[in-house]
């Protein structure tokens, strides 16, 4: 893990994910926000993994020295996640009359930083060539060869429903996971895999580096990558609606300024358009929404183009189930 400090005297420690992700939220939030408060931002950069354990060691030992981390929205719901995070419904109260923000734009787990994909990327060298559009097409190695990258951290779900749906199970009929299934379909294509990626900005660094070919990564990373101009396309055919929120840490050090840097994104739509035009993210506001470029608007995940194609995953049977599956997961991967 790295950090980078703040010099301010007043400040607001927050654990993102790194790379270009962070990139995105300091230029378009924490810069405006400390410009507009002079609180600084001091991001620590951590794998995810890294995060929810570093965050549960931190207030069972009393010591902590985060304020605020980001976590899946599917994880924000566990009860793994309450033992260690404050609950923000009375924050949440002053947000619930805003017109412009969805519904689930603050909860008891944290506030909605945005919502995006977890989906199928490719190389994207030839425009010529035929493009994967399903996980079937990425077992398929003889219309589609190269090395294969796939997540490898403490929430493997997504890959055991991406093997499930390459083994012909609908995707009404794919939860519960049947597990051993998609075991039997990873085996397929395990000796391809040539990168296990544990954070965004290993997958970004792997693409970069022609470590894969074919790979499972989130949208927010593929669409910074098409930014700097790397050849890269994505299918959303093959796409997992996913998401990440604000969580503040029980006994934070600078509960304060946190909560206002938490407001100062639920507050403005402009902050929210701006990253999320970046990161091809969908934002909780919609005036955000509104305000951002048509490109990004036509590249979210959540419009109409692509609503049928778009797999919500049952947050409630993940994490009813997340030990058995990470159990099961690191038997299998390592």
């Amino acid at each position: 893990m790295t950090q980078h400090p703040a010099n301010a005297q007043e400040q607001v420690i927050i654990a993102s994910t790194g790379g270009a992700y962070d990139r995105a939220l300091k230029e378009a939030w924490f810069d405006p926000f400390s410009k507009a408060t002079g609180v600084a931002v001091t991001i620590v950069s951590a794998t995810n993994a890294e995060m929810r354990a570093k965050a549960a060691a931190m207030v069972k030992s009393g010591n902590v020295t985060w304020d605020l981390y980001l976590d899946g929205e599917i994880q924000s719901a566990s009860e793994a996640h309450s033992q260690v995070t404050e609950d923000l419904t009375a924050f949440c109260a002053r947000f619930s009359t805003k017109a412009d923000l969805a519904a689930n734009a603050c909860e008891a787990g944290g506030a909605l930083l945005q919502s995006t994909a977890t989906l199928l990327v490719y190389r994207k060298d030839d425009e010529s060539q035929a493009a994967p559009e399903t996980w079937a097409d990425m077992w398929d190695l003889g219309r589609f060869p190269g090395g294969r990258a796939f997540p490898n951290f403490d929430d493997p779900w997504r890959v055991l429903a991406a093997a499930l749906l390459a083994d012909g199970v609908k995707k009404d009929e794919l939860f519960p996971l049947d597990v051993d299934r998609a075991f039997r379909k990873l085996d397929e294509i395990r000796d391809d895999v040539t990168l296990w990626w544990k954070t965004g900005d290993q997958s970004v660094q792997g693409f970069r580096n022609n470590e894969y070919d074919l790979g499972q990564i989130w949208l927010t990373r593929a669409k910074a990558m098409k930014n700097d101009g790397l050849p890269i396309g994505w299918s959303y055919k093959a796409a997992f609606l996913v998401g990440d929120r604000i969580a503040l840490i029980k006994g934070a050090p600078h509960r304060d300024n946190a909560l206002k840097l938490v407001a100062f994104w639920l507050d403005n739509p402009a902050v929210q358009a701006r990253a999320c035009d970046v990161l091809s993210c969908t934002p909780p506001s919609t005036e955000a929404i509104s305000l951002m470029s048509e490109e990004a608007r036509k590249s979210m995940p959540t419009t109409a183009e692509i609503k049928d194609s778009v797999i919500v995953p049952d947050a409630t049977w993940i994490n009813a189930n997340a030990a058995m599956l990470l159990q099961r997961w690191n038997n299998w991967v390592r």
